[in-house]
This record gives C-alpha cells, sequence and structure tokens, in this order.
C-alpha cells in the first residue's frame, strides 16, 4: 500500500529517520486540556509497537520485548495489514461482552508466549492503533500529529481485527464530553494531544495528557505475607515497592483484594523461584507491615487501582489488577513515595 506522502516529490521524513528498536513515546497525568487538542479515548491494553511487512507483523511491547509470537492472530493478519509496510503505535486490547476493553480478559493472553489455537479462539484479541510513525520507508515522526493521524485515517483501518478508533478535536467535542463518554463506554479514560506536537519516540511528553477514570498505579512486586482463613496456605497480600527520585526501592503499600482464587494460585507458582532472604527495599518497610513477609527479587512489574494515597504517600485501599510482563521494574518511579 502507498500513499502521496508528500507535494513535488518531497517526503515527509522531518526530524531525522526511524532507529529501531522503537520505543513508545509516552503521556503524563493530568487533567483534560483546552484549545488546540485531539482527544482519544485511553485503551485498556497492552502498547505495541507494529511493523508489518512482508506479509507478517512484527510486534514490540513497550519495553521493547519481542511478543509477535504471543498473538498470533496479529502477526498473520492479512486484512487490513496486508500489503501495508509501516511503523505504527498501538494497544492489544481483548473486549468484554458489552465490547469494551478489558484488563481482566487480556490477563489470560499477557504472559503466554505462544498461546494454543483453543485460548487464541476462547480469548481473542484486538489491535487499536492511533499514531503513524513511517510509511513505505519515509518516517514522519517530525510531522505534527495531525498529519500524521491525516494519513493513519487513510489507511481505511474501519474495523474488526485492526482498527483506528477515531479522534476528536475539540472544536467537534469537548475534554469534558469525552470522559462522560468513557465513562459511560466503561472505558479507562482519555488520552489528549496537541495537535502540533511531534511523535517522541521513548520519552514522556506534556504534548500528550492522560486522564484516568479511575487511579493506576505501575508497582513492583517484592513480596508477600501468608494469608489466614479461607486464604490459609495460600498468598493473603502482595508487598509493592516503587523507586524514588533518589533511585532508591521504597515500600509503597500492601494489596490483598482484586484477586480470583486462580489468579493466586497462578501468582504464588510465579513468586516462588524468585525468593530470597531478605528485603530487597532499600528503605525497610513498616514493621507492622513487613512482620512475616516473605521477600522476592524484584523483578515483577504489576498495576494496581487505588482510592487515593495516605499523608506518608503510601497507596490506600488499592486492589490489584494483574502483572504487567510488558513493562520493566527500572521504569517504575514513584515521586510521592515515602522517604
Amino acid at each position: 500500500m502507498t500513499l502521496l506522502l508528500g507535494v513535488g516529490g518531497h517526503d515527509l521524513g522531518v526530524g531525522g529517520g526511524l532507529h529501531r528498536p522503537v520505543a513508545p513515546m509516552l503521556a503524563v497525568a493530568g487533567q483534560v486540556p483546552v484549545g488546540a487538542w485531539a482527544y482519544e479515548f485511553k485503551w485498556d491494553g497492552v502498547r505495541a509497537i507494529v511493523e508489518p511487512s512482508g506479509g507478517r507483523t512484527r510486534l514490540t511491547s513497550r519495553n521493547l520485548r519481542d511478543i509477535t509470537n504471543s498473538y498470533p492472530e496479529i502477526a498473520e493478519a492479512n486484512g487490513a495489514l496486508g500489503g501495508l509496510r509501516a511503523v505504527l503505535d498501538g494497544e492489544i486490547v481483548a473486549l468484554d461482552e458489552r465490547g469494551a476493553p478489558s484488563f481482566a480478559r487480556l490477563q489470560h493472553r499477557m504472559h503466554v508466549a505462544r498461546p494454543s489455537s483453543m485460548l487464541v479462539v476462547s480469548t481473542p484479541v484486538h489491535l487499536y492503533l492511533f499514531d503513524l510513525l513511517e510509511l513505505d520507508g519515509h518516517p514522519l515522526i517530525g510531522e505534527p500529529y495531525t498529519r500524521r493521524r491525516e494519513l493513519l485515517d487513510q489507511l481505511g483501518l474501519s474495523g474488526g481485527l485492526v482498527y483506528a478508533p477515531p479522534s476528536f478535536t475539540a472544536d467537534r467535542i469537548t475534554g469534558a464530553d469525552m470522559l462522560v463518554a468513557a465513562r459511560e463506554s466503561g472505558l479507562e479514560g482519555v488520552v489528549a494531544k496537541r495537535l502540533t506536537s511531534t511523535y517522541r519516540p521513548g520519552q514522556r511528553s506534556q504534548d500528550w495528557i492522560k486522564t484516568a477514570l479511575e487511579r493506576s498505579a505501575e508497582v513492583i512486586v517484592c513480596g508477600w505475607k501468608p494469608g489466614a482463613g479461607r486464604r490459609l496456605g495460600m498468598i493473603g497480600s502482595v508487598m509493592l515497592g516503587a523507586y524514588d527520585e533518589q533511585g532508591r526501592l521504597v515500600y509503597v503499600g500492601h494489596v490483598g483484594t482484586g484477586f480470583t482464587e486462580a489468579a493466586l494460585r497462578e501468582l504464588a507458582a510465579l513468586l516462588e523461584p524468585l525468593a530470597i532472604d531478605a528485603s530487597p527495599l532499600d528503605v525497610p518497610a513498616p514493621r507492622e507491615h513487613s512482620r512475616d513477609a516473605r521477600w522476592i527479587e524484584p523483578v515483577l512489574v504489576a498495576e494496581v487501582v487505588y482510592r487515593t494515597l495516605t499523608p506518608d504517600g503510601r497507596l490506600r485501599h488499592p486492589s490489584w489488577r494483574g502483572l504487567r510482563p510488558d513493562k520493566a521494574p527500572d521504569g517504575v518511579y514513584w515521586h510521592e513515595a515515602p522517604r
């Protein structure tokens, strides 16, 4: 597939070439801005850089892991991506009964390197694309968002397995109305993108602002505490950490809700070979929280949702969402962590 990229024979590769591997551009958290912005819904899935070429599509996670074999239905899609030579940015999602992305459902696929045909059928995934970084060898990262989005829309990815969800500008809908629509549709929130913004691989930029309908946080699994009662012999809660601004691994709370029994069993199997004798935390956890804790190597990233923070900067009422194998622990920073 070839599109007219420029005028008078000039391509749009301003800003230099696109170097591999490509790390996705990241948003900062904040309130929905007004003015010269575009609004997109925030999708609850796994971020992926997508490179179709020669009839097969390569998928790379946010932490630059090759996840192509984990999603064979996308890798081998010959429909919308067939014949396309490009680099795109998007999200892999699994849909619930309402047609909204479900992170809980996607968990069945995230940890499987080579899923069986039965798993692919029982838990299908979709690819939602929202940015175009290169097309037919022409880099587009130096072009403004409006031009990249225009070229993405011209690809005609209107539905099915691969889909380019719509983008709305402020002259069509307000950011507040987008948040209302997201809530009514059971979506995670809204991402606003400055119309003039270029694409900055691997950078977190104020040109993209994400507004979530509930607070979520990436955390590092540092250990666990044994359960009691109905959880006797199982994990009772998980000890959580993150890196502070000095690069120290500090305790940010523990979580004991949001687990199914199956999830606890799977998690226990993952944690067992990672056991260590001493706490990995650089700043010790309070004694009342660390008593009876079993520690592990801090190599697993998880996601939790929470209501707010305690006065000392820890999570209040967190609930487990699941592990994030697509993210690396050295990128988990907690600026409000206790000192």
